[in-house]
């Protein structure tokens, strides 16, 4: 079976590309230390979900900023469960809107 690579990605659900920041909220499996995630703690609020998986709220700058995130925990060995942008009521402490 011969494989396709995406050459129009797009980062946002209604097709739009991503051209301005984004609060996005991303759930990884199981606990994550803050040792481990200590290259997102500027960017990123980390809160544990009580015995399930972790939850990292932050505004992400663009689509590269969002692949280089994804490559970096990916890069860890860290399974990544969702990745959406955020609720209004979800948004991260650090976003100034």
């Amino acid at each position: 079976m011969a494989w396709e690579a995406k050459t129009n990605h797009t980062v946002v659900p209604d097709g739009e590309v991503m051209n301005e920041p984004t609060t996005y909220e991303i759930v990884i499996r199981g606990r994550a230390s803050e040792r481990i995630l200590a290259w997102l703690c500027d960017d990123f609020s980390i809160e544990t979900i009580p015995g399930r998986d972790t939850r990292l709220v932050g505004v992400i700058r663009d689509a590269a900023h969002l692949h280089g995130v994804v490559t970096q925990l990916t890069s860890l060995a860290i399974d990544i469960v969702s990745l959406t942008p955020a609720e209004p009521d979800r948004r991260s402490p650090l976003q100034t809107n």
